[in-house]
């Protein structure tokens, strides 16, 4: 488990911390057709086999690569996480909003009136800034594994950072560590834009009761919706939006207008009320609003989805955020929700004395006939992903991660295999792939590898589901398998990010990309059905993402000691998937599997 430490200063141990290794080239060769064999036909396996076998030969196009790839992990801080930002990020072309942003689901507030609303929005933005406090004087506690200190950069990339967006690909940018920093927020309230500053002119941030007033001052100022959303461009396919983008700030209000959200801290959302629907479905719609908005006629407008943190109050209270991926992974962004959460429970409003505040400034857009033009086709693409998108949240109620540890086993990898078992069930296929995250934060500036959860023993235990006398040792050996895994991606010895740095590396060097990245095992093995992440909150939140693929599932969940959240997402258009039906195999998996544990495992004292 992941200790916090707060004898060490965030940043004192980065420089200590060991470079990502490069695998040897043999080891992930053989790992690879291992992987493939539950995954692939005999006859393809074989061509592949063939291929594996040239890209190895002695003085060949692998050894060539490899080598390329050890002299770049010598020269480099890590050979992999600038490669990695470019090709899971800043060179993805689809919309960030469902396919690469993530969600966070709040537990829902009761908020008597507005200025419930209002109090909440601004005892958060006070909470946030607490944690910017512990960034700021390098305070922030040092998270370890296995004893081992964890890289925290990711944690200096989220608060005063944006993607900004190109014609053919992106670039982020960090504003927080010039000579002169952000000292304001934005808040978007109607589809309008507001600078907030949170700083007095002495450097201390406002109190929750001025943050609470100015918050005030930009409701009453926004009553009316704002016909033009101009945040929903930011929804767009990229390359359309880049163009877009451009347009928009050959205007100089506009770009100044641009500028200010983009150099802001964070920004905060304060929507208008859902829909009302059903308690069964609340927190599905919610999950579905911290994804995109809800569409053009309701909250999607709303946002400005490059900024890597949007916090999300819903006058109706459905709170939450969603967050650009590029700069961060989950943990980091859940660690500042659980700080915030606890933060906002010890805080009370007290009344400050009234210090005159100036109204927070209004962003001003100049819109042209051909950026109205482009805000209609953002609205009408968005439209068309939100109506695709189906979203089911699953509280999972009969037991939790206290339960599986009273059976000394593993809560991911048992929540894995029934992840696994629950899309055999709802599919009757043999060809799942399924992918977890491991973390890399061991080394220097890592990110993530991919665990690869579907494995001979993980196959053999699905399709033994049936059959009792076997059905036990079975799972034990998918679950061991499972860890293994794991223990072999976070000590970065896994196949993928190897996989993707030796085609990188064919690329660089101008030559003709080896065959194997071209086999049809090679497409098999990168389309993953089942995209998947534990993001583990002590909050009794659930976060949520898109699919990978088009036939495919996202699922992410929330062990708590005695339930457990899911959030699946699947696309409409695709015959193939339902998310309600996933959720519904996922519970009977769970109850079976827990069943067998019971029948044949002793829980421990």
């Amino acid at each position: 488990m992941r200790k916090m430490l707060l004898s060490i200063r965030s940043t004192a141990h980065q420089e200590g911390l060991p470079k990502l290794p490069v695998p040897p080239l043999k080891q992930t060769c053989e790992r690879y057709l291992a992987m493939l064999e539950p995954l692939v036909t005999e006859e393809e396996l074989e061509h592949t086999r063939a291929l594996v076998a040239e890209f190895l030969r002695c003085g060949g196009v692998g050894e060539r690569l490899q080598r390329g790839l050890e002299r770049r992990a010598r020269k480099t801080e890590n050979w992999l996480s600038e490669w990695w930002m470019q090709s899971a990020y800043l060179d993805s072309r689809m919309p960030v909003a469902v396919y690469t942003s993530p969600g966070v689901v709040l537990p829902q507030m009761h908020f008597q009136d507005r200025q419930g609303q209002m109090r909440f929005a601004a005892k958060l933005i006070a909470g946030v800034l607490d944690f910017k406090q512990m960034i700021d004087n390098e305070t922030l506690p040092v998270e370890y594994l296995g004893g081992k200190p964890l890289c925290m950069d990711q944690y200096y990339q989220v608060l005063t950072s944006c993607r900004i967006p190109g014609p053919k690909k992106d670039t982020m940018v960090n504003y927080g560590t010039g000579k002169m920093p952000s000292t304001h927020i934005t808040v978007v309230h109607n589809f309008q834009f507001f600078v907030l500053d949170v700083y007095n002119s002495d450097g201390t941030p406002l109190t929750v009761d001025q943050i609470y007033m100015q918050l005030e001052k930009i409701w009453n100022s926004s009553l009316q919706t704002n016909k033009e959303p101009i945040g929903i461009l930011t929804s767009n396919h990229r390359n359309t939006w880049g163009k877009a983008y451009n347009n928009l700030i050959k205007d100089k209000t506009n770009k100044e207008s641009v500028r200010a959200i983009q150099k802001s801290i964070f920004l905060v959302c304060l929507d208008a009320p859902m829909p009302r629907v059903s308690e069964d479905i609340y927190y599905s719609k919610v999950a579905a609003q911290m994804l995109h908005g809800g569409g053009s006629r309701w909250n999607s407008g709303n946002r400005w989805f490059d900024k890597t943190l949007q916090f999300i109050v819903g006058e109706d209270g459905s709170c939450g955020l969603t967050y650009e991926h590029a700069p961060a992974e989950g943990p980091p962004i859940v660690f500042l929700v659980d700080h915030v959460v606890e933060y906002m429970k010890r805080t009370e409003m007290v009344r400050a004395p009234m210090i005159p505040l100036p109204m927070p400034q209004k962003l001003r857009f100049n819109i042209t006939p051909e950026i109205k033009k482009d805000i209609e086709k953002a609205k009408q693409n968005l439209n068309i992903m939100v109506h695709d998108l189906d979203v089911r949240v699953l509280n999972f109620s009969h037991y939790g991660r206290k339960c599986l540890k009273s059976f000394k086993t593993s809560p991911d990898a048992f929540i894995q295999m029934a992840l696994q078992l629950a899309y055999y069930r709802c599919v009757r296929t043999r060809r799942c792939l399924l992918r977890a995250s491991a973390s890399l934060r061991m080394f220097k500036l890592g990110r993530t590898e991919a665990i690869r959860t579907t494995s001979t023993e993980s196959v053999k235990f699905v399709q033994a589901m049936d059959d009792q006398s076997k059905q036990m040792a079975l799972l034990e050996n998918a679950v061991k398998a499972h860890r293994t895994y794991t223990h072999t991606a976070i000590h970065g010895q896994a196949i993928d990010r190897h996989l993707l740095g030796l085609k990188m590396q064919g690329i660089e060097d101008l030559t003709s990309l080896p065959e194997i990245f071209m086999d049809t095992s090679y497409a098999v093995a990168m389309h993953f059905n089942l995209f998947t992440s534990q993001v583990g909150s002590k909050t009794d939140c659930v976060m949520c993402i898109g699919p990978m693929v088009p036939d495919g599932y996202g699922v992410c969940y929330n062990p708590m000691d005695d339930h457990i959240n899911f959030a699946v997402t699947a696309f409409n258009s695709c015959e193939d998937t339902n998310a309600t039906k996933l959720s519904r195999c996922l519970e009977d998996a769970l109850l079976d599997m827990n069943s067998l544990l019971e029948q044949t495992a002793k829980p421990a004292e």
